[in-house]
């Protein structure tokens, strides 16, 4: 499938999980570290995870302000978006991810915001990259 790319930005790391990582563009510059549970040291960097994990709950809460502007429901300013990225070792080897997405839409009607959910999941970059791939639990909560 091609996209008509609109922007486009890059990013370089050293070091690994434990090293350093920034936008080429100077707008994001990062300390790593790695999680205790997956056998580092912890430390106060952040890991790819909390990264994938910010990015995918923005992308999502502006997906849905897309579907609202093409004649969804409206969006309230209070809305929010909790990502949560798992990650572990693969049955089939390697590691792998799940991700669960909160969506919190007060005030708009339940059957509204399952419309809404479901038409920002077809739109949304981050769930088109995982679709088929990587397990997304969508709850409205």
């Amino acid at each position: 499938m091609s996209v008509n790319v609109l922007y486009r930005t890059s990013a370089r790391a050293t070091g690994g999980r434990d090293g350093h990582s920034a936008t080429l563009d100077g707008a994001l510059d990062v300390k790593l570290s790695t999680p205790k549970e997956l056998g580092g040291a912890g430390g106060t960097g952040v890991n790819p995870e909390q990264l994938f994990a910010t990015g995918y709950a923005a992308c999502f809460l502006g997906a849905m302000k897309f579907v609202a502007s093409q004649g969804g429901p409206k969006v309230p300013a209070d809305a929010t978006v909790t990502s949560t990225v798992g990650i572990g070792p693969r049955a089939a080897g390697g590691f792998g991810l799940e991700i669960g997405l909160e969506i919190s839409l007060p005030g708009v009607a339940r059957a509204d915001a399952e419309a809404l959910v479901a038409k920002a999941h077809q739109v949304c970059p981050y769930s088109n990259a995982t679709r088929n791939n990587i397990d997304v639990k969508l709850s409205i909560v």
